[in-house]
């Protein structure tokens, strides 16, 4: 009694222990491109405006208007392409759902083949297959995985990609903006929000991949910092030549 109840705690540890996070990219993937994209761009197009020396109410539109149309493109975008990647899957799945229909025999022996090839013996991969190859959509989703590398069941949604990338580019894109909302008229201050929104945005991501939180956090603030440095040069360039 002893040992198995050591087995189940052992087991009951192993599946506490052994989640894994979507990888998928669902919304993750748009939310982060979302932020980062909506900081460091509206942060080098409002510091390039104000590179060429006009009114900080110009600066304070020109942020305004770069969060809104930038929202809405980054959208509009990640609709369009996710939307488009779900069909281009869905097509591929209706190709091997008419072959499972017209040539099942084929199919099961092309998946008996694919499990000999990781090393199951010849025998067992032909029963493997049969056993499997009895219910269709069972069928249909383990030849998804085998051969095109995803699972039918989780597609990621147009919708959710697109609100995600909506809001998180429009959370990013106001924080370069929000000082001058609060009453500032110079550009140091969104800069520096800005910059330390940029170093928050790249340590949180940092919590869901293998990098330091402090490594993340650096880069991003390299990036954006070097993109505000180049175009307020240009904005300085350019104003003094208008």
């Amino acid at each position: 009694m002893a040992i198995i109840e050591t087995e189940a705690s052992l087991h009951a540890a192993h599946r506490d222990n052994h989640t894994h996070r979507d990888v998928n990219g669902g919304w993750l993937r748009p939310a982060v491109f979302g932020a980062m994209d909506g900081l460091v761009s509206n942060l080098a197009l409002m510091t390039g405006v104000a590179g060429g020396a006009v009114a900080h109410q110009t600066v304070v539109l020109t942020g305004l208007a770069g969060l809104a149309a930038g929202a809405f493109s980054m959208a509009a975008g990640e609709y369009t392409s996710v939307a488009s990647q779900r069909e281009l899957v869905e097509a591929e799945l209706d190709v091997e759902r008419r072959e499972l229909r017209k040539h099942p025999k084929d199919e099961e022996r092309e998946l008996a083949q694919l499990y000999e090839g990781r090393g199951v013996t010849p025998a067992l991969a032909r029963e493997v297959a049969r056993q499997l190859s009895k219910d269709p959509e069972q069928a249909l989703e383990i030849h998804a995985r085998e051969e095109l590398g995803i699972d039918p069941g989780d597609l990621p949604s147009p919708t959710v990609a697109a609100a995600s990338s909506f809001g998180f580019f429009a959370l990013g894109a106001l924080l370069p903006v929000l000082p001058y909302l609060l009453g500032a008229t110079a550009l140091w201050p969104a800069v520096l929000l800005a910059l330390l929104g940029l170093f928050a945005c790249g340590a949180v991501v940092a919590r869901v991949t293998a990098r330091s939180w402090w490594y993340s956090g650096l880069r991003q603030l390299a990036l954006g910092g070097a993109a505000a440095g180049v175009t307020y040069a240009l904005g300085s360039l350019f104003g003094a030549a208008v």
